[in-house]
């Protein structure tokens, strides 16, 4: 029996200068020089859109890369044609000390000139273990060659606003230009998260051959995509749900070992069944996803399953199963696309789609708590109530901070379609609201608007 179908649900991607890992005798510890594959370069991935007044939203897709133009941030009789794009190619390594690290893609946006009256809110996934505090992680930006710091993500300042979620961060930007998020251990426990993945397709060169691929990568959208649009092209089949591993920074090495072949229906390759990463290759592995392949032939063409185990794990740290039911038949029917997410092609909105919280009520907030009342109800008690509670002086700065608080909630929720933590927080607010407020707000209980919203008044 195959494999019940457990496969991910939205992926995307493309592979170069795929690096294998160096193999391990079965029984011997001779590590050998790595060999490099090459293959097409990678593509760039890049959102383009024009916008106005309204504002709305850039997404790259599949790659968790997204940019909001806030309402009002274009002025009245004004567009612009602005961008975002994410290309590895050319990414030079910071730092030349190798102290730092990429965690994220670098992204790019613009046009440069662009002139904006509020920050954009930009959103990237990042890879980086953050549930202890084991790293310094900054933002950078690109000037000619050289990767200039703009802030530590736990650095007070006015210039921008960085907020570090466990899978993202949401940048509050004015300058357009190349940014990435770079970190540095402050000791062995630091860890990132890799994704693992299994693809598999027939042998094209032997008719009793079946290939399997296994890529270990940095845990975002972006570095998955890769590697399914580079199996795609070449037929590859994704043949178990991927996992997630830490890999701790601790410089010891990464092993992938096939187990349990059946040995009376399949061979493989002697000296090929355990083979290994240098810490190196993983701990910098942004610029090219890391593959290894294991060759097996079947005894007999009536042999149609393949079944076994691939374990992925760090010397003396973690370990990752995956385990392998597969059909071996080629152009089986009932495979998984790659891609399953409905919105995955989906690179721009504008106006008022683009946004959770309708500009009147918007609006009605930012005038409402822009500027302090006697009960002390202002754009502070907003972001504490909406769980932003550092670097308040970078709003203090803005025109609106109440507005700009809004761009970053909007930025935190844009996957999910309700209105709950908003709702929650201005209910909050509102328990000890007076009725002059209220009608500030335009916040009654016949406000059809507010109430089809489901916000509390």
């Amino acid at each position: 029996m195959s494999h019940p179908q457990t496969f991910p649900r939205g992926l995307a991607p493309d592979y170069r200068e795929v690096a294998v890992g160096t193999t391990l005798g079965r029984r011997g510890k001779n590590l050998f020089t790595p060999r490099v594959f090459q293959t097409l370069s990678r593509p760039l991935h890049k959102a383009t859109a024009v916008f106005g007044h309204a504002g709305g939203r850039l997404v790259v897709p599949n790659t968790g890369i997204s940019l909001l133009v806030p309402h009002g941030g274009i002025a009245e009789d004004t567009t612009w044609e602005m961008y975002m794009s994410i290309n590895q190619e050319d990414s030079s390594t910071v730092p030349e000390d190798g102290a730092e690290i990429f965690l994220s893609p670098a992204v790019t946006y613009g046009p440069p000139g662009l002139d904006l009256s509020c920050p954009i809110a930009m959103t990237i996934a990042h890879c980086a273990e953050v549930a202890a505090d084991n790293w310094t992680i900054r933002l950078k930006r690109q000037i000619q060659d050289r990767w200039e710091e703009v802030m530590s993500v736990d650095e007070e300042t006015t210039s921008c606003y960085c907020l570090l979620e466990a899978q993202r961060c949401h940048l509050l930007l004015e300058q357009p230009g190349r940014y990435v998020l770079v970190g540095e251990t402050l000791n062995q426990e630091a860890a990132k998260r890799l994704r693992l993945a299994v693809f598999g397709s027939p042998d094209p060169s032997n008719s009793l051959g079946f290939n399997l691929r296994v890529y270990c990568v940095d845990d975002t959208p972006y570095a998955f995509q890769q590697v399914a649009v580079g199996e795609r092209s070449r037929g590859g089949r994704l043949l178990e749900e991927p996992k997630i591993m830490l890999f701790k920074g601790n410089a010891f090495s990464l092993q992938v070992s096939i187990q349990d072949v059946p040995r009376l229906l399949w061979s493989i390759k002697p000296f090929t069944t355990c083979q290994e990463f240098s810490f190196s290759q993983v701990w910098a592995s942004n610029r090219s996803p890391l593959q290894c392949a294991f060759s097996l032939e079947r005894y007999s063409l009536s042999t149609s399953q393949l079944s076994c185990k691939i374990s992925v794990r760090q010397v003396t740290g973690e370990e990752q199963i995956l385990q392998i039911y597969a059909s071996v038949v080629e152009n089986e029917k009932g495979v998984a696309p790659f891609f399953t997410q409905s919105d995955c092609t989906i690179t721009s909105q504008t106006g008022s789609k683009a946004f959770k919280i309708p500009s009147s009520i918007r609006q009605r907030i930012s005038a409402t708590f822009d500027t302090a009342n006697a009960n002390g109800k202002d754009w502070q008690l907003l972001a504490q109530k909406l769980h932003i509670e550092r670097n308040l002086g970078y709003f203090a700065c803005q025109e609106s901070p109440s507005s700009v608080i809004l761009s970053l909630w909007e930025a935190q929720h844009q996957d999910f379609g309700d209105l709950d933590s908003l709702a929650s927080a201005l209910e909050e607010i509102g328990k000890v609201q007076s009725p002059r407020e209220a009608a500030t707000l335009g916040c009654s209980k016949e406000d059809s608007e507010l109430t089809k919203l489901g916000l509390p008044w």
